[in-house]
């Protein structure tokens, strides 16, 4: 069995949880229907009332929001309160467009504090841990959330946000900072800089909560040897709530969504079909208890399945698997779907020749799509960088079903993200 921040919440029966979803869910639809004008039009357009949600399964009824529905109605035009009511305003990081912005109530704040701090918990965190919050601080949610999160627990918070690494690293030794929350790529690049400031011994570090951006399972055993930690998977986007969402505990077998803030359904990205349980599709999520900017059927752009069956841990939520990929940064190249994680694993299979560290770039020559990888060799390379060049094209190859160029570059010679890594430069568009 786990440790819980909220054992009655997290470890709740199925049936009075699933009881508990819909009660929610019936007031959340009454209250868009009467408060916010885009559900109330799209509800009168397809027939559907309020009443008319009798069980979970008529969720499928309302309509899907989108995220060019948060840009259409920007900024306030989606709140189911009066303006006054809203007490913070958080924005996404407009890495997939021009930004959004959300607005959180009172109420919402301290849901989303409990939601991390059920992630803190399974983390092994307590009132005497000391979290180095190392996500950025400001628009972006990453920083408040978890901030906010350790703080519920009653944990020590150490607010460095992202940059100035050796630093960060020397306040890690200094205030023996347990536990470390930032990007899996800034993790990365905390881990390189730790070794060579031959600091590793002096860390007390226990555990990393990681999220904002997507990582591979073999990026997780480089990230917690480097670090010599447990690396936890942690979920959130702007629109739905910050990292808390979902949260992954002690058996890193997927992370428990918080079904008693939120109804996932997965569906077929094409045809917006709910898909049987245990399938592979798109992620979707209501937010049944936010009170600020609450959304129907959202559909997050996250490729995922939803494991139901129970957890060793003994939580009763429902877990997502690590998103395989997103929709939107899903490449077409010469008709072919890439995403940068299949890019990624390749290499970190080869982290003892190269570093994970790379950029896609994709244009257009001759009507035709290029395709070329930089990627960093390893410090300790030392074979034949032809062989070595051969070997990915060939490998990447074989994961992707096209062919790329791959350019192997110095060690530290691609720019290092304190936030969000930039790993794709589309320039098909500029012609």
């Amino acid at each position: 069995m786990g440790r819980y921040f909220q054992p009655d919440i997290e470890c709740m029966e199925r049936s009075e949880l699933e009881g508990h979803q819909l009660e929610k869910l019936k007031w959340q639809v009454k209250r868009v229907y009467e408060n916010v004008q885009m559900y109330r039009e799209r509800m009168d357009e397809t027939g559907v009332k309020p009443e008319d949600i009798k069980t979970l399964e008529d969720i499928s009824k309302l309509p899907f929001t989108t995220k060019q529905d948060l840009r259409d109605y920007y900024p306030f035009q989606l709140l189911a309160v009066p303006k006054r009511d809203i007490v913070r305003i958080q924005a996404s990081s407009g890495t997939t467009g021009k930004q959004i912005v959300a607005g959180y109530t009172r109420g919402d704040l301290d849901q989303w504090s409990n939601g991390f701090a059920r992630q803190l918990v399974a983390a092994d965190g307590d009132e005497k841990s000391r979290v180095q919050v190392s996500y950025g601080y400001g628009l972006f949610t990453g920083g408040l959330g978890a901030h906010q999160g350790a703080e519920k627990v009653g944990a020590m918070v150490i607010p460095t946000s992202s940059g100035n690494t050796e630093r960060q690293i020397r306040f890690m030794c200094d205030l023996g900072s347990t536990h470390l929350c930032c990007t899996p790529s800034y993790a990365m690049y905390l881990g390189e800089t730790v070794k060579e400031m031959g600091v590793k011994n002096q860390l007390k570090l226990r555990a990393g909560i990681f999220g904002a951006e997507p990582w591979t399972e073999e990026m997780r055993k480089q990230i917690e040897e480097a670090l010599g930690i447990r690396a936890h998977d942690v979920y959130g986007l702007t629109e739905i709530m910050g990292p808390g969402v979902s949260y992954e505990c002690e058996m890193q077998q997927g992370m428990h969504i918080c079904e008693d803030m939120f109804i996932a359904e997965i569906i077929d990205p094409d045809t917006g079909e709910v898909l049987p349980q245990g399938s592979f599709g798109e992620l979707v999520i209501s937010t049944i208890t936010k009170e600020g900017q609450p959304l129907l059927r959202y559909r997050t752009r996250d490729l995922c399945t939803l494991d139901y069956s129970p957890c060793e841990c003994g939580r009763t939520h429902v877990r997502m698997k690590k998103p395989a990929g997103r929709t939107d940064d899903m490449l077409i190249i010469r008709g072919v779907n890439v995403f940068p994680s299949q890019i990624e694993e390749v290499l970190l299979k080869n982290s003892i020749e190269v570093s994970p560290n790379y950029q896609i770039i994709v244009d257009r020559v001759n009507n035709t799509d290029t395709f070329d990888i930089n990627v960093e060799l390893s410090p300790k390379f030392n074979g034949d960088v032809e062989a070595e060049k051969h070997k990915l094209e060939t490998q990447l190859r074989s994961m992707l079903g096209i062919g790329a160029k791959v350019h192997l570059l110095r060690p530290k010679s691609i720019v290092r993200s304190e936030g969000k890594a930039k790993r794709v430069i589309d320039n098909r568009n500029l012609h």
